[in-house]
């Protein structure tokens, strides 16, 4: 028992799992490096994420060439989510409602790929057909 107690404690001191030195270059640590960097790719993935659902020339919404009919599908979108994200947390408070929540939230993220996915194949699907023509007289 003696020996094997020895050997199993110089390979413990002769090789530690953890250093307790800190490498300091330009004086930051590499911990607080890493963690610069991962916020740095979270914060990239989530601007990047905004711009595509809510940045009118990144989504493809961008497709619609009439703004004013983008502007009018963004905002339904938004209503669209806000009563969803609406039914959906009152729901949670009973189970069986629960269901219904959870179907809105699947429709309305069905109705925005839908929305979106139209916009990018056929844009002129959302050209509006009233108010003024293209040089400026009512139709």
């Amino acid at each position: 028992m003696g020996s094997r107690t020895r050997n199993l404690h110089t390979l413990t001191c002769n090789f530690p799992l953890q250093s307790n030195r800190r490498v300091v270059i330009n004086g930051v640590t590499q911990s607080e490096k890493a963690h610069r960097y991962a916020n740095m790719q979270l914060r990239r993935i989530i601007v990047s994420a905004w711009n595509y659902i809510f940045n009118a020339e990144v989504s493809p919404l961008r497709h619609i060439t009439d703004a004013s009919m983008r502007h009018y599908v963004l905002q339904a979108l938004g209503l669209m989510w806000a009563l969803a994200s609406t039914v959906a947390i009152g729901s949670y408070t009973v189970v069986a409602v629960s269901i219904v929540g959870h179907t809105v939230l699947i429709g309305a993220a069905a109705i925005t790929v839908a929305t979106y996915t139209a916009a990018a194949v056929k844009p002129d699907l959302f050209r509006s057909r009233l108010g003024r023509r293209h040089d400026g007289e009512h139709e």
